[in-house]
């Protein structure tokens, strides 16, 4: 995850009192809400403890109201380029049935370890080079 202090997302912290408020020094920790010109904006819950990086994304409407619809491949970048930096991979789970666990039906999450290397595929079983 990108150092703290991150400038990049505190213009988004959420700080008013409530469960999801928090402040500069909790650093990567806590809720931030994007607000975009002329598309929907972005709730995100963001932790980086227990040996992981973790940032989960639901899109909203301009009052903050969850839309019903998972977070498009853009917005998923630009919440991966807030959070994280280029160097660094993150995936997304799909673990086995037994321990899912669902607290948002259009919530899409980014991890990584702290810990270890992601391993990659080779880019080429993704798509050709580009000439």
């Amino acid at each position: 995850m990108r150092p703290t202090p991150n400038l990049g997302i505190e213009p988004y912290r959420v700080r008013e009192a409530g469960r999801l408020s928090s402040r500069a020094e909790d650093g990567n920790n806590g809720a931030f809400l994007i607000k975009r010109h002329g598309k929907a904006g972005l709730q995100i819950i963001a932790s980086d403890g227990m040996g992981w990086d973790h940032v989960s994304v639901v899109p909203v409407d301009r009052s903050g109201q969850k839309l019903y619809r998972t977070p498009s491949w853009d917005e998923m970048c630009l919440v991966k380029s807030l959070f994280f930096t280029d160097d660094e991979a993150v995936f997304q789970f799909h673990p086995p049935k037994r321990v899912y666990r669902n607290a948002h039906e259009y919530c899409l999450h980014l991890w990584r370890p702290q810990h270890a290397e992601i391993p990659l595929p080779d880019p080429i079983m993704v798509a050709p080079e580009r000439a």
